[in-house]
């Protein structure tokens, strides 16, 4: 099992900013794991600034649709190994993942497919949906449904993959099918004044970080610092995702295995559900563990995030929510509900997602649900 200790904060030494000093250097520090060893990418990424530029690079706005498509399918393998990098992040830092996808791999010997990965932003100080979103669109995926969550003072854009990407010939980020891009933002500007204070303080002091949340993710760096615990706790007094946000930052927030595409009796979310409760894992109960959309044809689940232990400034030490996993079924839709098995492709399911599910989904990296005890 792996450990909890904090990691010291450093910024990255291996990356040059140098050909970007005409804008303020991001300020990146690392998240904490919950294994001592630094992630090795071995993706090039930091090799050069050239790399970098890569990286975070914006297309035009003019740029022909024949242009795009070519660029798309020559960086898909780039783009697959910048998601595997960020998976590598997520998976060091929450073992309840690990553990889930070694278990359901260990029973469903093929490849697993992903349904989507979700990130969380600060609408503010350009730190929000763009701060991620332009990486994936600049990849060919396409922007599809937004979602708006009033209570929790969020909103959400879902992401679509390139049509034209080609089938991966492993598992996870390198499986059939690239996942759906879920990225959602708090609307800082209607919080207190004093949150409002504290989240600016960061974003603002991290530079043009904003522009590197996909580099963030995958390198598992914070762009702003360390922030004391009694801002945290104002945070999570009044958003709890506002205070996730705060010491996660473009970390993933969850993956989402897609169970219709598991070979087993597993493919069945209620019995992965039943399979993964025997087996010892917490699932989010809030509105119960099966989410289901009014139509019946989208079905989540998903755990009850892992904690880590986090030096805040000022030397304190205390536990934090980290992420979790999420596991989804998509049914047939009904205008194609005579196809045979082996017919049915993923055009062929139910899309989307609904804020109804989703809210409920959030509230796996709440307070309540992580100090749940038993099932």
């Amino acid at each position: 099992m792996f450990s909890t200790t904090a990691m010291s904060y450093t910024s990255s030494p291996s990356i040059s900013f140098r050909k970007f000093s005409a804008f303020s250097k991001p300020n990146f520090c690392n998240l904490p794991f919950s294994t001592t060893n630094h992630l090795s990418l071995g993706l090039g990424l930091a090799t050069s600034a050239r790399n970098l530029s890569l990286t975070c690079s914006y297309s035009s706005q003019n740029e022909s649709h024949s242009q795009r498509s070519s660029s798309v399918q020559g960086g898909e393998g780039f783009l697959r190994d910048v998601l595997e990098s960020m998976q590598e992040v997520y998976l060091k830092r929450n073992p309840t993942a690990k553990a889930v996808l070694d278990l359901v791999q260990s029973v469903d010997n093929d490849k697993l497919c992903y349904d989507h990965l979700a990130f969380r932003t600060f609408g503010v100080n350009g730190y929000g949906i763009d701060s991620l979103a332009g990486f994936f669109l600049d990849y060919g995926y396409t922007q599809r449904g937004e979602l708006k969550f009033p209570q929790k003072k969020l909103r959400a854009l879902w992401f679509s993959p390139p049509a034209d990407s080609t089938s991966g010939t492993g598992s996870g980020m390198n499986g059939p099918l690239l996942p759906r891009i879920f990225i959602s933002e708090l609307l800082v500007d209607q919080m207190s004044p004093q949150t409002q204070e504290i989240i600016k303080k960061y974003t603002e002091s991290a530079g043009n970080g904003n522009k590197y949340g996909a580099l963030a993710s995958s390198l598992g760096h914070l762009t702003w610092g360390k922030p004391l615990y009694s801002e945290f706790q104002q945070l999570a007094s009044e958003s709890e995702y506002a205070a996730w946000t705060l010491v996660n930052g473009h970390a993933l927030n969850h993956v989402t295995i897609s169970t219709h595409w598991l070979k087993t009796h597993l493919r069945d979310i209620k019995k992965l559900n039943q399979f993964l409760e025997e087996s010892g894992f917490r699932l989010n109960s809030e509105g119960g563990v099966l989410k289901v959309s009014p139509d019946g044809l989208l079905q989540q689940s998903s755990t009850v995030a892992d904690s880590v232990s986090f030096q805040f400034s000022g030397g304190i030490t205390e536990s934090v929510p980290c992420s979790y996993i999420e596991f989804a079924e998509r049914l047939v839709l009904p205008q194609y509900e005579n196809l045979l098995h082996t017919e049915v492709k993923e055009f062929h399911r139910r899309d989307g997602f609904e804020v109804a599910s989703a809210d409920k989904i959030f509230e796996s990296t709440s307070k309540g649900q992580v100090s749940r005890v038993g099932s």
